[in-house]
């Protein structure tokens, strides 16, 4: 990829990963629960996720989840279903201030938290029909394709690895500041309202083709 069609691409991956989408929601929601150190692990799974859907458009699959209803239809409710199960979690957990939380209480994995992000981008179809409409539109088809794809995923592993740490980072540093029970409930009913919403505004979306 010459550097002519690598910057356009860059400044689109910077405005992809700053757009406020389930996974920034996903991230914050991860450093306001869990603080910045374990909650960013929760950003590997996200990066896990769209190189998963980069795999599955480059493979030529991203075309059939796009063009076939059912395989369109399977992956979109999954996607919506666990959004919906994603907000609910944030919704009803505990409110209780991180500086009070009981020695003895076992925290969710960094494992748990890797799988999370990884489903909610791999199941996003948005996803792929990003992939499809957006990444063809970098390549040179006359120069072979396995080298523009790693360039490709590697910008935007690099662009969304620096801005979830800034929003997982914000997340867990207002986690701090909050001194009572009622504030951290209002904060994770934020968190999963959003998500329940991004599950509402997923369950609308239709094949453009």
């Amino acid at each position: 990829m010459d550097l002519s069609q690598w910057l356009p691409f860059f400044a689109a991956a910077w405005a992809i990963s700053l757009s406020i989408g389930p996974g920034a929601v996903a991230a914050m929601g991860a450093g306001l629960n869990h603080g910045f150190r374990r909650g960013y692990f929760m950003t590997f799974g996200l990066v896990l996720g769209f190189l998963t859907q980069l795999l599955v458009v480059s493979l030529g699959l991203g075309a059939l989840i796009v063009t076939s209803s059912l395989a369109f239809s399977i992956v979109k409710w999954a996607g919506v279903a666990y959004l919906l199960w994603l907000g609910l979690g944030q919704w009803r957990a505990p409110a209780v201030p991180l500086a009070a939380q009981p020695e003895g209480s076992v925290p969710v994995t960094r494992r748990q938290l890797v799988l999370r992000g990884w489903a909610i981008n791999a199941v996003n179809p948005k996803g792929t029909v990003f992939m499809l409409a957006v990444v063809p539109q970098f390549l040179d088809l006359a120069r072979p394709l396995l080298p523009q794809y790693a360039v490709i995923a590697a910008t935007l592993v690099f662009t969304d690895l620096v801005v979830m740490a800034l929003y997982t980072l914000m997340a867990a540093r207002v986690l701090r500041a909050l001194r009572s029970s009622a504030q951290v409930r209002g904060m994770n009913r934020v968190f999963g309202g959003l998500l329940m919403g991004m599950a509402a505004l997923l369950a609308t979306f239709k094949r453009s083709l």
